[in-house]
């Protein structure tokens, strides 16, 4: 992990918070705020962000601890990074659906049977553990999910990353998943770490290839216990040892052949040339827009890797000319989590990287140019204790404008007991969209929901009680997860902001419409958002793509283009609303009038059956 020399503390906390965050100590710097500026008081007039979040997990019946490694200690690296969620769909209900990855131990007790878990989304506010009926039940080092429709079935189905072997879960469409890693080609030789992947139509065929990384080359006989080696020990404390000190390992890139089964093609597509990193999370996006699907991997310890799609089969790594392979000033981050969004509303689609600890998160603003500008200072970004995790960026507002989350929590549990300003629980952190290029900081007004002290990893972001706001699902290490509920539509009696959500549904390009960019304008503003299959930290978001309007009442219009390159313009749609846009709907008008669109649902928490 990449330790920063610069560290900024602030004093004068207020005893209030000190007694709602139960005697954790939060020093991070306020956005906009000079040092010597009290952390956490940042925003007190709460009305001025309107939004909080209330975990309701429990009483929703995910109550399940995450197990992960050793709760007070951690011998080695393999029990620290933790592992993804995903929120997303898989009995086609149009209810967001709940998937915890899991861990296990080095040393299992007999009454510990750590699994993943996949609950159902009940439509009232509840979900029920379907784990063993749906054939998800699995015991091992857990890292990432991505979520996509490989044979255009209809039905998501689901890649997870492990240590050990990673696997392909077909949805059957009747409930349950069929393991058929083997079957399609996607098994490996001997023991990988597999940590990110994304689904990606990288040839825009109309079938989902796959793109998996690799975090790095792992065997517990071979490495050194705790400060038995030069990189294990972290502020004089002896800790797990690595990355750094490890070997690297190599990505994959499978082509999906079209018949069921996938080819390894990282050697013939560049993608295996790039050498000594350690690959975390991650996604696709257009940074370009040519129309083509990259990818960027958020690396640990070393430059983060830019895999440009040359549009012939091959891709090249252009993060270091591209700007988004260093910080600013040339140094590799321990990049952790990311998210892509276009957060100044410039038509640009940029990138937001989380960190280790004594470090700033990125923010690479896209410049339009084929590069990017690391904008993370001018934004009002600066250091902070915590280890960070899993991002988004998401308008929790419905105001037009993105606003950034970041889950957080320690790798080293040892070292809070010597040195108590770091903690190994932390907060969530929040920041809202000033508007003018610059985030505020409003961590401290969101509620327990934000505050309660936990040591998360993945996280996603959607709307699983279809009210127009967006929520977020928190994996926590060796306890439950959280389900931050988003009170903003649900406190608001007048005046609140509209929104739409669009589920794009491909039908010449791939059924899942990974890869499809959306440009929506309305009331003077321009969005634009990517259909993705992972992002935050090895998790997977709600792939319908929520829009916050304002005050205004309609988007004006809503261009498409779809993964294949083809494009449709869709008039006049209303607010407040789920829309489902399948593609070639529009035919050659390229418009479609509110209350003749396809299909509508109005958003209403809690009133569904069963």
């Amino acid at each position: 992990m990449i330790r920063t020399k610069i560290f900024v503390r602030l004093e004068l906390l207020p005893a209030i918070l000190l007694a709602i965050t139960a005697a954790t100590i939060f020093t991070w710097t306020t956005l906009g705020q000079t040092s010597s500026q009290t952390a956490i008081a940042g925003n007190t007039k709460t009305d001025s962000f309107p939004v909080t979040f209330t975990d309701i997990a429990g009483a929703a019946g995910i109550s399940t601890p995450t197990i992960y490694g050793g709760i007070e200690r951690k011998r080695y690296i393999i029990e620290t990074n933790g592992c993804g969620v995903a929120f997303f769909d898989f009995d086609n209900d149009g209810w967001l659906d709940v998937l915890i990855l899991s861990g296990t131990r080095l040393e299992l007790s007999p009454k510990e049977k750590p699994t993943n878990r996949l609950y159902r989304n009940n439509r009232n506010g509840t979900f029920t553990d379907v784990t063993d009926k749906a054939g998800l039940r699995r015991t091992g080092w857990a890292s990432s999910v991505c979520v996509g429709d490989y044979d255009n079935d209809g039905n998501e189905d689901l890649f997870l990353t492990y240590w050990g072997q990673n696997v392909l879960y077909h949805n059957n469409g009747n409930g349950s998943f069929s393991d058929l890693t083997e079957k399609l080609g996607l098994s490996t030789q001997g023991t990988r770490w597999g940590s990110g992947c994304t689904f990606v139509d990288y040839d825009r065929d109309g079938n989902l290839d796959l793109f998996v990384a690799n975090y790095l080359k792992f065997d517990t006989a071979k490495v050194p216990e705790p400060g038995k080696g030069n990189n294990c020990y972290w502020k004089g404390i002896p800790v797990n040892c690595g990355p750094k000190g490890l070997p690297t390992d190599t990505n994959l890139l499978y082509h999906n052949r079209g018949d069921g089964t996938f080819a390894d093609v990282s050697e013939a597509s560049g993608v295996a040339k790039v050498q000594g990193r350690y690959s975390m999370t991650a996604t696709t996006t257009d940074f370009n827009n040519d129309g083509w699907p990259d990818i960027y991997v958020a690396c640990d310890s070393t430059s983060s890797t830019l895999y440009r799609n040359n549009r012939d089969g091959t891709f090249t790594d252009v993060a270091l000319e591209a700007g988004c392979a260093y910080n600013e000033d040339g140094q590799a981050q321990a990049g952790m989590g990311l998210a892509t969004g276009d957060y100044n509303n410039d038509g640009l689609i940029d990138i937001f990287k989380t960190h280790f600890s004594e470090d700033l998160p990125v923010l690479y603003k896209n410049s339009g140019k084929g590069y990017f500008d690391d904008a993370s200072r001018s934004a009002g970004f600066d250091h902070t204790p915590y280890v960070e995790w899993g991002t988004g960026l998401v308008d929790f507002d419905n105001d037009g404008w993105s606003d950034i989350l970041i889950v957080t929590g320690n790798v080293y549990p040892e070292v809070e007991k010597i040195l108590k300003e770091y903690p190994h629980r932390g907060p969530r952190l929040v920041y809202q969209n000033s508007r003018n290029g610059r985030f505020k900081e409003v961590t401290a007004q969101m509620g327990a929901g934000t505050l309660s002290p936990k040591s998360s990893r993945g996280c996603a972001f959607g709307d699983f009680d279809n009210d127009g706001d967006i929520d977020v699902l928190v994996m926590n290490m060796n306890e439950p997860p959280l389900l931050l509920r988003n009170e903003y539509i649900n406190s608001r009696v007048g005046g609140r902001n509209n929104w739409l959500t669009l589920k794009l549904e491909g039908t010449k390009s791939n059924r899942s419409a990974i890869g499809a960019r959306v440009v929506l304008r309305a009331g003077g503003l321009v969005q634009v958002q990517e259909v993705t299959s992972q992002s935050s930290y090895y998790s997977h978001n709600d792939r319908r793509l929520h829009f916050g309007l304002g005050s205004t009442e309609k988007a004006d219009s809503i261009e498409i283009r779809w993964p294949n390159g083809e494009r449709e313009t869709i008039l006049n749609v209303a607010a407040n609303q789920i829309v489902t846009i399948k593609e070639g709907e529009q035919g050659n008008r390229g418009t479609r009038e509110q209350g003749n669109r396809g299909t509508g649902e109005q958003g209403n928490r809690g009133t569904g059956e069963d």
